[in-house]
């Protein structure tokens, strides 16, 4: 095999219809457009139109609230903490923070914070530095020997 013996398979490569180029090339006068109307114009943006009735989106009743004083948490649980440690992949010896779990890829990005959850069982003493922690998770983490310092003030205490 040469380099001038390289071709790519039959049918890799296909080119584009060039539309409008003579009745001959079988996509020529209206361009597979069909005849009149307002879709055969260019420019046509007519998504949800429904001819002048009101269309669905707008027919439907809006549902549910969103409350724009709610703060996005990303969420991690004690037993995932756990397996981290046990796979070596998390030292219990440093600070648990955000930044931390989130280079291991164990939580997301989140606009408020890390807030701490007490599914799962932690048996290592670890210190985490959160912006808020469940009742029951600051329990097991202080009865596993650990510490739960939160960087976030609750609303209740500010005012």
């Amino acid at each position: 095999m040469k380099l001038n013996d390289l071709r790519d398979n039959p049918g890799a490569r296909k080119e584009r219809t060039r539309v409008g180029r003579g009745i001959g090339s079988g996509k020529g006068k209206t361009g597979g457009r069909g005849v009149k109307g307002q879709k055969s114009r260019t420019g046509v943006s007519i998504r949800g139109f429904e001819g002048g009735q009101m269309p669905l989106h707008r027919r439907l009743p809006k549902r549910g609230f969103k409350n724009p004083f709610s703060k996005d948490y990303a969420v991690v649980n004690l037993g995932t903490i756990q397996k981290a440690i046990d796979a070596g992949r998390l030292n219990a010896g440093e600070t648990v923070t955000h930044e931390v779990l989130n280079k291991l890829g164990l939580v997301s990005e989140a606009r408020d914070g890390l807030r701490l959850l007490a599914k799962g069982t932690l048996t290592s003493a670890v210190t985490f530095e959160v912006a808020g922690a469940s009742a029951a998770a600051m329990a097991a983490v202080e009865k596993a020997g650990g510490k739960v310092n939160l960087t976030a003030v609750p609303a209740a205490a500010a005012e």
